[in-house]
């Protein structure tokens, strides 16, 4: 069988399991996660051994520290894979809310009712615990998976897909409602990203170079975000000392993240005073800045002048760009010019400034007086997430269970008939 026909057949068998899995009640579903938990406990070993051999291919491939930690599988790791499992069949079923209903004049009664997206096929790199994480999210809300993730965990990932598939099968549920691409062969992703006709959607996760790359070659539509460009505005009413915990813990707590601080906008007629404060405040954690010429004279040593592409950047350091801005209004211009529609955020003290801030920018997620940290599906309530999308069609935001389902209109008549 050559791969394209590999790759085909298994998306069918995802697209016909689709339809039995949609038909399960919540119940099974959670069953099927809560046997998982077990599986996977009782599986440590062959998972460990299953991680060791793509490290010792890692470490001969000459991969960097930073990427085999993201491959390490540990022990800690695995406990967090089997508590991911019971806490997310802990969550409510969304599959069969109904949304409303509305009785027309002519007396139907018209809703929406919450329905499976079908078959998602996510692409990702490095981390193995996402084979798990992704898909008992995407099986919680009925939906059937097709898993590919990087060579360099090829192993770990093959091991954790069997763990699935024999959940699936000791639950009753079809076993091909999880795929897992057999092959290291980066033929197998185009295969599958023109495969419109069984797959309904696609989540990349990785960095911007893989993210892109799907969008070029997908014929389905795909749920992502390039880049986490975030934004926190100072404006000349803040509490400042608010604003010093806040922009260290933006910046930070976790630099390497997404949702991570990258620019700083400071209002005019406090810069003077609020950013000295600020480069103290930050010196001990070893952050560096980017500042424009109106700024850099009030940093001190640990800043150098800002480039144009600069702004705009996702360091993913503890590196941020500053610049002083004239009002709000100017914050925002420069928001819309260089944000990736992630993650904004106000530290204001005046409701309408605020108020204004959240109606004019444009983000998955606009925070007033809070760190751009918290746009996170488990800090926003979702319980869990499967990644932040800044797509806006059909999500915007973080991805729960609920962000994996979508709604059809449902109608219940008497006997009516269009006059």
């Amino acid at each position: 069988m050559n791969l394209e026909t590999l790759v085909r057949d298994l998306a069918k068998e995802a697209r016909a399991s689709s339809r039995k899995l949609a038909t399960a009640t919540g119940q099974q579903r959670d069953k099927a996660l809560l046997v998982l938990a077990g599986l996977i406990e009782g599986a440590r070993q062959q998972i460990s051994a299953a991680n060791a051999l793509d490290l010792d291919a890692a470490r001969a491939n000459g991969l960097d520290a930073a990427r085999i930690d993201r491959l390490r599988i540990t022990d800690a790791g695995i406990e967090s894979m089997v508590q991911a499992c019971r806490h997310v069949a802990g969550l409510s079923d969304p599959v069969g809310e109904i949304d409303g209903m509305i009785k027309r004049p002519n007396g139907l009664l018209v809703g929406r009712m919450r329905i499976p997206l079908g078959v998602i096929a996510i692409i990702y790199e490095s981390r193995p615990n996402v084979t798990v994480d992704a898909a008992i999210l995407c099986l919680k809300a009925g939906n059937s998976v097709i898993l590919r993730g990087g060579s360099e965990a090829y192993h770990s990932n093959q091991a954790l897909g069997g763990l699935l598939r024999q959940a699936m099968a000791e639950s009753g549920l079809p076993a091909g409602c999880v795929q897992m691409v057999p092959t290291t062969d980066r033929a197998a992703v185009r295969y599958l990203l023109g495969l419109d006709e069984y797959i309904d959607v696609v989540i990349p996760r990785g960095g911007e170079g893989l993210i892109r790359a799907v969008v070029k070659d997908a014929t389905m539509p795909v749920l992502k975000h390039y880049k986490g460009v975030c934004h926190i505005y100072v404006h000349d009413d803040a509490d400042q000392e608010q604003a010093l915990r806040i922009i260290e813990n933006a910046k930070v707590q976790r630099p390497g993240v997404c949702n991570a601080l990258e620019c700083l906008l400071v209002n005019e007629r406090i810069a003077g005073q609020f950013l000295p404060k600020l480069a103290a405040h930050l010196a001990p954690f070893n952050v560096t800045f980017r500042a424009c010429q109106n700024s850099l004279p009030l940093l001190g040593p640990a800043a150098s002048p800002a480039r144009p592409d600069d702004y705009g950047h996702e360091f993913l350091s503890l590196t941020m760009a500053v610049k002083v801005v004239k009002s709000q209004e100017e914050a925002e211009d420069h928001i819309a010019a260089h944000g990736s529609g992630h993650s904004e955020a106000i530290l204001t003290q005046n409701h309408a400034r605020a108020m204004r801030f959240l109606r004019n920018v444009d983000a998955s997620c606009v925070l007033i007086n809070a760190s751009t940290r918290f746009n996170d599906g488990g800090e926003l309530g979702l319980g869990a997430e499967i990644g932040i999308s800044t797509s806006k069609i059909h999500a915007y935001g973080p991805m729960g269970v609920k962000e994996l389902t979508s709604l059809k209109f449902i109608v219940l008549g008497e006997g009516q008939v269009r006059a």
